[in-house]
C-alpha cells in the first residue's frame, strides 16, 4: 500500500465502491477481451518518469518551481495528426518559455493529453428533436455523431485510446529528444499565424532576451549550456474511466507498490471526488502523484478528509488541489480552503484552473468562456493566496496551438459573433494561443507580485 494507507488495496478494490460517470457497455464478454488486450499491451510511460514528476511537484510546493498543465478539453482520435500535436506542444513551450521567464525559476510542463479521451457528461442523455440518445463521453467511449450506433458505448475504443496516446506519446517524444524544445531556438516554436498576432512583439522581445543571456552565460563558461537544448515534458488525464486505469496499473520491478502506466499524472474530475466513492479508492493505492478538481461547494472538513485518503502520511508531491471555483465565486469559497490546510500543515500543491468555473452558454446555446472571467480568476487566486499565507503553484487550462474561436475577449477582443468563424472543440471551449500567452504573461507578473 503506497504513501502510508494500511487498509487493504489492490488495482480492483475500487469495484466494491459506487462508481460514476462509467460507460454501460452492453456485453461484458466484449468489454472483458478488450481489457484483457489492454493489460498485455506496454506501458504509456515509466515509474521513474512518474516518481522524477513527483519530486519536481515536491519543488513546486516548496515555491522553487511552477506548474504548468494544459491541453484539450477531451483529444479526438481524428487529431493524433503531426500538426496538431506540434502546435500543441509549441504553445506550451512558449507558456513556460514566457514563464521561465517573468518567475525566474523553473517550470513543470505538463500536457493534458496521450490520454484525454473520455469526459464527465451533466446528463446521461441527450435528446435532439425527440430523439433521445446517450451523451457522447469523449473517443475512448463512442463517437459525437448522433445516431444509435455512434452513441453504443464501444469497449474496442478503449484499446483504441491507448494506440493513440502512444502514438501522441511517442512523437512528442521524439520531437522532445531531437531539439524541438532547444532554448537556442525558441523562435522555431513559432506558431504559423503568430505574426499577426497583437502579442508577437512582447514574446519576440522575450525571445531575443532569453538568447543573448543564454549567449552570455555561454560566453563566460566556454562551452555550450547543454540542458538548454530539452526539456522534460510530461502527461496527464482525468483517470475517469476506472477499467481502463485499472488495466494499465502494473507493478515495477525493484520499486514497490503499484503505478498507473497509462499516463503519469491522473487526476480526479469535481463530479467523481466522493470520499466513499470508487475513484478515490482507486486513486489511494497507486504511488503516481495524482491531483483532485474543487469546486466551489466543497467545505474545508470533507477536503480534510479527502486529503487523509489520498495522502495520508502527508508525503511530498504526492497530492495537488486543482481549484476551479469560478470568478464570481472565488472570492468566498477559497479563503477557508487554504486557512483548514494551512492550519493542519498538510504538504499540498495549490493550482487554479480558471476555465471550468467561468463557462457559460451563448444564446444560441453554444458553450463559451470569457477571458475577462478567466483572468479575474487567476488574479484573484494569487490574491487570496497572499492574504492566507499560502502559495499558489501551478495553473491548470484547456487550450490548443490552434487559431480557433472559442472564448470571447483576449488581445483581439473576440466578440459573440466571432465564435462561429473557428469554433472547433467537441465539448467545451479552448482558449487559442493569443490568450493562451496573454494568460502567461499576466501569471508571471501576478506570481512576481505574490512574492513581494
Amino acid at each position: 500500500m503506497a504513501d502510508g494507507d494500511s487498509k487493504v488495496w489492490s488495482p480492483d478494490s475500487w469495484q466494491q465502491r459506487p462508481a460514476l460517470q462509467q460507460p454501460v457497455y452492453e456485453d461484458p464478454a466484449e468489454l472483458g477481451s478488450a481489457l484483457a488486450q489492454l493489460q498485455g499491451l506496454p506501458p504509456l510511460v515509466t515509474s521513474g518518469e512518474v516518481l522524477a514528476l513527483r519530486q519536481m511537484i515536491a519543488d513546486a510546493q516548496e515555491g522553487r518551481r511552477f506548474l504548468l498543465q494544459g491541453g484539450d478539453c477531451a483529444e479526438q482520435f481524428a487529431d493524433c495528426r503531426s500538426d496538431v500535436i506540434a502546435n500543441r506542444l509549441k504553445i506550451l513551450l512558449q507558456m513556460s518559455l514566457v514563464l521561465v521567464h517573468g518567475l525566474q525559476m523553473p517550470v513543470v510542463r505538463v500536457g493534458r493529453f496521450a490520454g484525454q479521451y473520455a469526459k464527465p457528461r451533466s446528463a446521461e442523455i441527450e435528446t435532439r428533436d425527440g430523439v433521445s440518445l446517450p451523451s457522447y463521453r469523449g473517443d475512448s467511449v463512442n463517437r459525437p455523431e448522433f445516431t444509435q450506433a455512434a452513441r453504443r458505448a464501444d469497449p474496442s475504443r478503449l484499446v483504441e485510446a491507448h494506440v493513440h496516446s502512444a502514438l501522441t506519446m511517442n512523437f512528442t517524444r521524439a520531437l522532445v529528444s531531437d531539439g524541438f524544445a532547444d532554448l537556442h531556438h525558441p523562435e522555431y516554436w513559432d506558431l504559423a499565424w503568430m505574426a499577426r498576432s497583437p502579442m508577437a512583439a512582447d514574446y519576440q522581445r522575450m525571445v531575443d532576451d532569453i538568447g543573448q543571456s543564454l549567449r552570455f552565460m555561454e560566453t563566460l563558461m566556454g562551452q555550450s549550456v547543454e540542458n538548454a537544448s530539452r526539456v522534460e515534458f510530461f502527461t496527464s488525464h482525468e483517470a475517469l474511466l476506472l477499467h481502463y486505469e485499472q488495466a494499465q496499473t502494473r507493478q515495477v520491478p525493484r520499486r514497490d507498490g503499484w503505478f498507473n502506466l497509462s499516463t503519469h499524472f491522473p487526476w480526479i474530475g469535481m463530479r467523481t471526488a466522493a470520499l466513499d466513492g470508487a475513484h478515490v479508492e482507486y486513486f489511494r493505492g497507486i504511488r503516481n502523484p495524482v491531483a483532485v478538481k474543487l469546486g466551489a461547494s466543497v467545505d474545508p472538513d470533507a477536503l480534510m478528509r479527502l486529503i487523509d485518503a489520498l495522502n495520508p502520511g502527508d508525503a511530498p508531491g504526492r497530492l495537488t488541489l486543482i481549484t476551479r471555483m469560478g470568478a464570481a465565486k472565488v472570492e468566498q469559497a477559497l479563503p477557508p480552503l487554504l486557512q483548514a490546510v494551512r492550519r493542519e500543515g498538510r504538504k499540498v500543491l495549490w493550482v487554479v484552473d480558471p476555465m471550468h468555473g467561468n463557462t457559460e452558454s451563448t444564446g444560441s446555446g453554444l458553450k463559451t468562456r470569457r477571458f475577462d472571467n478567466i483572468r479575474a480568476e487567476v488574479e484573484r487566486s494569487f490574491e487570496l493566496h497572499h492574504a492566507a499565507g499560502t502559495r499558489l503553484g501551478g495553473v491548470h487550462l484547456e487550450l490548443t496551438g490552434d487559431d480557433v474561436t472559442e472564448c470571447m475577449g483576449g488581445a483581439r477582443d473576440l466578440s459573440e459573433s466571432d465564435l462561429a468563424r473557428a469554433y472547433r472543440s467537441s465539448v467545451d471551449p479552448r482558449l487559442n494561443y493569443e490568450q493562451s500567452l496573454e494568460l502567461a504573461l499576466l501569471i508571471a507578473r501576478k506570481s512576481r507580485e505574490a512574492r513581494t
